[in-house]
């Protein structure tokens, strides 16, 4: 009697055991699956770091090709079209490699975006993220450059170009000359320097930086993998 008693609880020890185990692996797969669904706070109860986080996120799901695109029907356009309320502003470049709101998997209002060839902080530009900021209440301000950009690359050759294009040379050169002609290093050196003139060049911005209502970023995307990398911008 022992002896089927024993084996009994041996039998449900070891059924225990792997309901438990079940659990156990299921548990970080249910965890992930939140970690990477988007968030349900509205623009208003987000922190400038919590409105960098819901992009960073917008961008993994992006790479993992578990893109949610969320806000992008007919019914959340109607409810912002009285207002718009961004939780993040970007400057940009105009490659049309680059569409912002499906890198970071956003929709209608989530995003206010300005884009300029070489992402660089013109006056226009930054009067626009000025008003992103102060006015429609925007929590980051995030300058995004990606690899083999065209602008930077013209202005590291330095060649004679038609038209106009030459008038963008001037904001990127500072940015070439710190990385020795490097194209890569240039990008890179790009996103910091536009992003430190978007913070000395405007007071509007300066002073919501100063109060910790805006946080800028800087990132540059990877066309090859859709992933974007941070660039600290000090």
């Amino acid at each position: 009697m022992c002896q089927r008693s024993c084996v009994g609880m041996s039998n449900r020890r070891q059924w225990i055991a792997t309901i438990a185990a079940s659990g156990a692996m299921a548990a970080p797969t249910a965890w992930a699956a939140q970690a990477t669904r988007q968030p349900a706070l509205q623009p208003g109860e987000m922190s400038p770091q919590q409105a960098l986080d819901f992009l960073r996120v917008g961008n993994e799901r992006f790479v993992a090709g578990k893109t949610e695109a969320p806000n992008r029907d007919i019914d959340r356009l109607r409810k912002v079209a009285p207002r718009q309320t961004p939780f993040a502003a970007f400057l940009g470049c105009a490659d049309s490699r680059v569409p912002i709101e499906i890198v970071f998997d956003q929709g209608f209002g989530d995003l206010f975006v300005t884009r300029i060839a070489g992402n660089v902080a013109a006056t226009e530009n930054i009067a626009s993220l000025e008003f992103a900021t102060q006015v429609l209440g925007a929590k980051v301000l995030y300058v995004l450059g990606h690899t083999s950009c065209g602008a930077v690359t013209a202005a590291a050759k330095g060649e004679p170009v038609p038209g106009q294009i030459s008038a963008l040379f001037q904001h990127i050169r500072p940015a070439v000359r710190a990385a020795r002609g490097d194209v890569g290093a240039a990008i890179r050196e790009n996103v910091k320097l536009q992003a430190q003139t978007l913070m000395e060049a405007s007071t509007v911005i300066a002073s919501l930086v100063g109060d910790k209502k805006v946080i800028v970023a800087g990132g540059i995307f990877d066309l090859q993998t859709g992933r974007v990398e941070n660039v600290d911008v000090g």
